[in-house]
């Protein structure tokens, strides 16, 4: 229903509560406007925008999940990503860890939604949440519980009733749980857009007719529950009915038309804000500038919303990770894995967001118009000429070279691959390119609880299988995931066959080969107890072949193999089919030529003995027998007893010694490692791994490992973490930092006589800074922890730097030549003062 093109929300149902809707007054191309119930908030919307109580609003949001950090990290995290300007935080919600068995609920500790969403409340914050229930996120089985596999004749995300059974009976569940926590903005809560499936437009082609019918019955099942705020769809170019479609990707201003529907607002749920890695992966990173740049392109062309996924992307604790994703998820976030701030992500986008809200005016009210600048430049405006209101958005789209743009009878510079934001038409307020915010580098400090009481015990997992031990035997080896049923990583795989003498090779120079081709994801084997090697598939092609030379012998062998997985896959079409563990077993290099085992017999032994008694526990650790520990032992559980680090600095274990397996602290999994699967640069892709303060005592705390391959867990090191290396890298070129900037009755501006570029300098709270490690003006080069001087150097820039910041929490710096001596007229130079400093406490003597 529209009145004056726009979208009428319905409301909660009226049995929820007394609701009066009466449609107001409405000028020419404002919102449906509702009396709602008491303390009820009307979401609305129409091609400008989404609209909290009729008024037209720009929305900054980001993706923290609540699984992947725990509760007393989620005020914090909420409270540094309204620090960076967001007004939104958004979430999915997670099936297979609400309802892991059918009909068994857990909302509790770092479960609870509800918990988060009132946080997010008490912060003045909105919400978004995405149902899913699929949600693939690079989360287990795209958040899908095992158990829907075992539902006769289920098929996922499709036109099945079994599967629309259970996805609406869930959705049910979720949506009673947030009306009766009153967390609808229609009940005075703040979540003002919830989500329904997620990221289907490929699985609509996958499949056809099919696809299209389960599409528009989840729309309506959606828009039947009666929440009073809208349903959007990610990544769907055509929603159904009055479910609104939104954009996922890195550059939705360029690649995204918007909705067909011309009165639907543009909105923008997924910003990437890095790369999600896998194992196998190098590192990776997407730079603070990239991303502005494509968010003040989204809002030139009529965007108002902009999530970014993710914000804090936290850690896949356990099991929780989908195939081959590592525990650390989106470190390269505004705030890392630990929460601390990643700059100058954090800030530039800060400071953009504080552009673009001094422009809200112009952007949410005023005429839109496009100015072509050249081939690959243009002005984007807004404005309300009456009113001399008016945004104009500078664009240069050539990666390559810096341009000096003619608008409006003046001349702007703007860099490569950027974009200049002239607040009132003229005056630059901000750059997309030009970074004032401050750079920090990541450090990692040696604890001394590394080498304190460092004496490791282990158990033995039990002697390699043979197939007579095992009970559950088929003529072909089985899938992992139906013996699994997702409740363990590991099963066995064991045969046996017997081998004459004119079996055996006869010349002393061939030696017999175990191939085994396996679906993935990784596995061990074992022939005659003997340890023979290990191999694993890849992120992209999870089928590999392990395949290693043995020693045999006459008469009767023993193969055993341990498959692992390393997640349920998290996406595609059938996902319910999917496989992995051993498929085909060959023997090669027999006098008698190849022997196949494959339909040779096999039994299966699920889990691990150690996981079964759960000797990773407190209680289950005291039910084996531990002796002291011997490095580079496969299938070997290792423990040892340490104590917190001191501080309050986060924590992490460095298993850069170990192989592949598990970590568990005092009961809690802290994620999968994999240090001896190497990236291209041969490295691992992950050797540092979160243990959250939360899930430690003061004393005596218990880490405890599964080392499936070989591994040294006495060289196994503590760490803390810290941000205290700060940095700042600004030209004069620059523009004064967005502070400086201001709207007083509709026009823009300055609260400052001087509008030349500063650097400021910032340590984290309750520290100074006692040391400046670099300084220099002129042309230097290099990221923070690693610049170095350029010809144009200035020797009087240190001298300066300390004499402005030594002992002091914050410190602000001209940018100027004659301040540092630096010489105007040398060839190369940028007029760029680049700064690194040192954070740590300040004494109790001390002033501010």
């Amino acid at each position: 229903m529209h009145v004056d093109m726009s979208h009428r929300v319905r409301l909660a149902a009226a049995a929820a509560a007394l609701v009066v809707v009466a449609a107001l007054a409405l000028a020419p191309g404002s919102a449906a406007a509702w009396q709602l119930t008491k303390n009820g908030t009307v979401v609305s919307y129409d091609r400008r925008s989404l609209m909290i109580d009729g008024r037209r609003e720009i929305f900054f949001s980001g993706s923290i999940h609540y699984p992947r950090s725990p509760p007393d990290m989620w005020p914090e995290l909420i409270a540094k990503a309204k620090e960076g300007g967001l007004n939104t935080i958004e979430t999915y919600v997670f099936w297979n860890i609400h309802e892991p068995e059918k009909g068994q609920f857990n909302f509790e500790g770092q479960y609870d939604m509800v918990r988060f969403f009132k946080l997010i409340q008490e912060h003045d914050m909105f919400a978004m949440v995405r149902l899913g229930p699929f949600i693939q996120a690079e989360w287990n089985h795209g958040g899908l519980p095992y158990w829907l596999r075992e539902i006769p004749d289920i098929v996922f995300r499709t036109n099945n009733e079994p599967y629309k059974m259970h996805m609406e009976t869930f959705v049910k569940i979720i949506i009673k749980r947030l009306k009766d926590a009153n967390l609808f903005a229609s009940q005075g809560g703040p979540i003002i857009l919830a989500q329904i499936e997620n990221e289907y437009q490929h699985l609509e082609a996958a499949f056809k007719d099919e696809g299209t019918k389960y599409i528009n019955w989840a729309a309506q099942m959606a828009i039947g529950t009666n929440i009073g705020i809208p349903w959007i769809m990610c990544k769907q170019t055509k929603a159904p009915g009055d479910v609104i479609p939104t954009c996922n990707g890195r550059n939705c201003g360029d690649t995204w038309p918007g909705p067909m529907n011309k009165s639907l607002p543009l909105l923008w749920t997924e910003n990437w804000t890095a790369q999600y890695r896998v194992f196998g992966d190098p590192p990776s990173q997407r730079s603070a500038e990239d991303i502005a740049f494509a968010v003040a392109r989204f809002f030139s062309v009529g965007g108002t919303m902009t999530n970014y996924y993710m914000y804090h992307g936290g850690t896949n604790f356990g099991r929780t990770s989908a195939a081959f994703v590592m525990p650390k998820y989106y470190d390269e976030a505004p705030l890392d894995e630990f929460g601390l701030y990643k700059e100058p992500k954090w800030g530039h986008l800060r400071d953009l967001h504080l552009a673009l809200k001094l422009c809200k005016k112009a952007l949410l009210w005023g005429t839109p118009s496009t100015e072509k600048l050249g081939k690959q430049f243009e002005a984007r405006v807004f404005e309300i000429p009456d009113q001399k209101v008016c945004v104009a958005f500078l664009s240069n789209h050539n990666t390559k070279d810096d341009v000096t743009l003619t608008f409006r009878g003046q001349s702007y510079f703007v860099p490569r691959h950027s974009i200049s934001i002239l607040a009132d038409c003229k005056t630059v307020v901000f750059g997309t390119q030009h970074v004032n915010a401050q750079h920090n580098q990541r450090t990692f400090h040696f604890a001394d609880q590394t080498t304190q009481n460092n004496v490791w015990q282990m158990f033995d997992e039990e002697k390699v299988p043979k197939y007579k031990q095992a009970k559950i035997r088929m003529r072909k080896a089985g899938d992992l995931y139906n013996l699994t049923k997702d409740k363990t990583d590991y099963v066995w795989y064991t045969s046996s066959f017997k081998l004459e003498p004119d079996d055996m090779p006869i010349r002393r120079d061939i030696k017999t080969v175990l191939e085994v081709n396996s679906h993935g994801h990784a596995s061990v084997a074992f022939v005659n107890n003997k340890f023979v090697g290990c191999g694993h598939g890849t992120k992209m092609n999870k089928a590999f072949t392990l395949e290693k030379p043995m020693e045999l012998k006459k008469g009767v062998n023993h193969v055993a193999v341990l498959a692992s997985s390393m997640g349920m896959m998290d996406s595609g079409a059938y996902l319910e089919h999917r496989l992995a563990g051993v498929d085909r077993v060959q023997i090669t290099g027999l006098n008698a030529g190849t022997l196949d085992l494959t339909n040779n017999g096999w039994g299966h032994i699920v889990g691990l003995v150690g996981e079964q008694k759960e000797i990773y526990t407190e209680k289950g650790m005291a039910s084996v027998t531990w002796k002291p520990a011997v490095n580079d032992k496969p299938l070997t559980w290792y423990k040892r007893h340490f104590d917190m680090p001191s501080g309050e600095d986060p924590i992490v274990l460095d298993m850069s010694t170990m192989g592949k397996g598990m970590m568990y602290v005092n009961g809690q999994g802290i994620g999968r490692y994999w240090i001896s699967y190497k990236h291209a640069l041969g490295r691992p892709s992950q050797q540092l791994y979160h243990v959250p303060r939360s899930y430690l005592r003061q004393k005596d705390n218990v880490l405890v490992l599964f080392e499936e391959e070989f591994g040294r867990p006495d060289a196994i090191m503590i760490l803390t973490v810290k941000r205290d290396n700060i940095c700042t890298y600004i030209s004069e070129r620059n523009p004064a930092h967005i502070k400086s900037w201001e709207r007083k009755d509709s026009q823009i501006t300055a609260n400052s006589d001087d509008l030349k570029a500063r650097a400021t300098l910032t340590c984290p709270p309750k520290k100074l800074i006692q040391q400046v490690v670099f300084a220099s003006y002129g042309n230097p080069m290099g990221i923070c922890g690693n610049y170095t001087i350029g010809s144009c150097h200035t020797p009087r820039a240190k001298e300066v730097v300390e004499k402005s910041c030594l002992g002091k929490r914050i410190c602000t710096l001209p940018v100027s030549a004659d301040v540092y001596g630096g010489d105007v007229n040398c060839p190369g130079t940028t007029a760029t003062l680049a700064v690194q400093a040192k954070c740590s406490k300040r004494s109790p003597s001390s002033a501010q």
